[in-house]
């Protein structure tokens, strides 16, 4: 698993890691569906896709409810924080979404929203988006980093361990 392998990467980079626990999740499989504690902090984790025909990459999260149907993450029973990994071939890097941006754009669902059970990402790599593109790229790249040449470990921390 590519994001795996990425994941062991940044918590060794961090050296001083006192627990960490990664699970595979059986639903998602097809986007690399992890759950992972790190330091006592819960994280949900996919790999997204490239797409032939859109720019950016797909990646789908979801669960099942009582009924066995499909459904957005709830707010309420989601991580704090949502890492969804980019590896396209030289180009690699990391969203990590803390729950509550995930709500405030309608990603997870509450009493007040439906939510989605998919996202498109841009990394800062992609250019020549269209408008409603370009609106998501702008409220994304907050919680992006780039880690195709380097990890940039103050960064990578303030991203999974403070910026909520």
């Amino acid at each position: 698993m590519k994001s795996e392998i990425l994941l062991r990467d940044i918590m060794n980079e961090f050296g001083n890691i006192d627990n960490f626990v990664l699970k595979r999740e059986v639903q998602n499989s097809e986007y690399e569906g992890l759950f992972l504690i790190i330091n006592q902090q819960v994280y949900r984790s996919r790999l997204a896709k490239l797409t032939p025909k859109k720019k950016g990459y797909f990646v789908a999260f979801w669960e099942k409810d009582i009924n066995g149907i499909n459904q957005a993450y709830s707010y309420e029973n989601s991580p704090e924080k949502l890492i969804v990994s980019v590896i396209d071939n030289d180009k690699q890097g990391q969203f990590i979404f803390p729950k509550k941006a995930l709500l405030k754009y309608g990603i997870l669902k509450s009493s007040k929203q439906k939510g989605k059970m998919a996202l498109r990402v841009y990394p800062s790599w992609v250019t020549e988006l269209n408008t409603n593109a370009t609106r998501a790229q702008a409220w994304q790249v907050e919680y992006f980093i780039d880690l195709s040449n380097k990890f940039e470990i103050e960064k990578l921390k303030k991203l999974y361990f403070v910026l909520n």
